[in-house]
């Protein structure tokens, strides 16, 4: 058979392998697509242990007075406490979570770090919690929550994690807040970005006590402070900038854990701006593939065959190649629903998820770029991807 002959066999040939990747990732991938593991609860509980909520905070005075706030008024039956670590932050960051706890009376649940000069080996946000833990483990309480300090939080909700984390025997129990989605930056690319998380981290396997599929999401993290200390503490992953999944992986050791979205739990940092949202990915994409060449052009290759593909092959192949296509296109824009509808967006958006995933594509590769040239993990001023690398 001729070379030209034979190309509209093999466009047909790859555009098929496609289409039953994506079956795959649709009947086969803990059914990742459907983002069905939502946040819960367990029976009420006659016992309520002892919480103390660690907040790092580095530069966070526009929301770190509303996390304050709502957690100040939760309706948890039990003893809680905030401790913030104020990491050397510039904008009175303290100040503002001062004045919170102040205005609802609250000050005495409320104790403030300043934070000491990042040591060598540590990125920022472990470096702060793991005072915060120090300072926590004097009070030895049950559990720690651990959380960012722009996230919002419904009354009931430390009530309802406790109940479930009891009920269930959890070393960790994560909710990813639902993140803001109202700019185009963030209905173009944040709906995308839980959608490709799901798919990495299927939440059904990451609750699975069988798999060792670990994640969390570092926003919201309910943590049994015993499972913690046996896992050797923060100090094991001082150096991880994905470090939610990071402590997850050593947890899951420890016991079960899991991973749900939450419609109630919310962050309010914008992402007003493309721009803003590239910082985010940029920072920590290349950490994702271990700062491995070989990894990432394994991953871009993969994310080309998978969603580039199958469009050039829709738009421009014939026969087959172009029906094959179609259709993994038309699985692959159905697929992404769910996701749109937890984020009340329109299904339309569903045919561009290959565009979207050239952008994600663009930001991986500029978070390698920047990496070589030293500035990897570059996040509130500080280079951290060195910390990451340290052994």
């Amino acid at each position: 058979m001729a070379p030209a002959e034979s190309l509209p066999m093999v466009a047909s040939l790859v555009a098929a392998v496609a289409l039953v990747i994506w079956i795959y990732l649709v009947a086969g991938r803990g059914g990742f697509w459907r983002a069905g593991e939502r946040d819960g609860g367990g029976p009420s509980s006659p016992v309520w242990p002892d919480v103390i909520a660690v907040i790092p905070a580095r530069d966070e005075a526009d929301g770190v007075g509303h996390t304050v706030e709502s957690l100040l008024r939760q309706d948890y039956p039990g003893s809680l406490s905030l401790i913030l670590v104020d990491d050397e932050s510039a904008d009175g960051t303290a100040d503002v979570a001062r004045l919170a706890a102040a205005a609802i009376g609250r000050m005495d649940r409320l104790t403030i770090i300043p934070g000491a000069a990042l040591p060598a080996g540590w990125t920022g946000k472990l470096w702060a919690m793991k005072q915060g833990v120090e300072r926590a483990d004097a009070a030895a309480p049950e559990f720690l929550l651990l959380t960012d300090a722009d996230i919002v939080y419904p009354p009931d909700t430390l009530r309802r994690l406790v109940s479930q984390s009891l009920s269930e025997g959890l070393a960790l129990s994560s909710m990813m807040a639902k993140l803001r989605c109202e700019s185009f930056a963030e209905r173009a690319l944040i709906p995308a970005f839980i959608f490709f998380f799901q798919m990495l981290y299927p939440f059904s396997w990451v609750n699975d006590r069988r798999r060792a599929t670990a994640a969390a999401a570092g926003g919201c993290m309910l943590v049994l402070r015993e499972a913690l200390q046996a896992a050797g503490g923060i100090e094991v992953i001082r150096g991880s900038l994905i470090d939610d999944c990071a402590m997850a992986r050593i947890l899951k050791k420890q016991g079960p854990i899991r991973l749900s979205l939450s419609e109630r739990v919310i962050s309010i940092r914008p992402y007003s701006t493309m721009d803003e949202i590239r910082r985010m990915v940029v920072r920590s994409a290349y950490a994702q593939l271990r700062y491995s060449p070989l990894l990432l052009a394994v991953a871009l290759a993969g994310l080309t065959f998978v969603f580039v593909v199958p469009v050039l092959a829709a738009l421009f192949g014939h026969g087959a190649a172009q029906i094959f296509g179609l259709l993994t296109w038309v699985v692959m824009a159905a697929a992404f629903q769910p996701t749109l509808r937890f984020y009340a967006l329109s299904p339309l958006w569903g045919p561009i998820l290959p565009a979207i995933a050239l952008v994600y594509m663009a930001f991986t590769l500029e978070s390698a770029y920047q990496s070589v040239r030293g500035r990897g993990g570059l996040w509130k001023g500080r280079v951290q991807a060195r910390a990451a690398r340290t052994p």
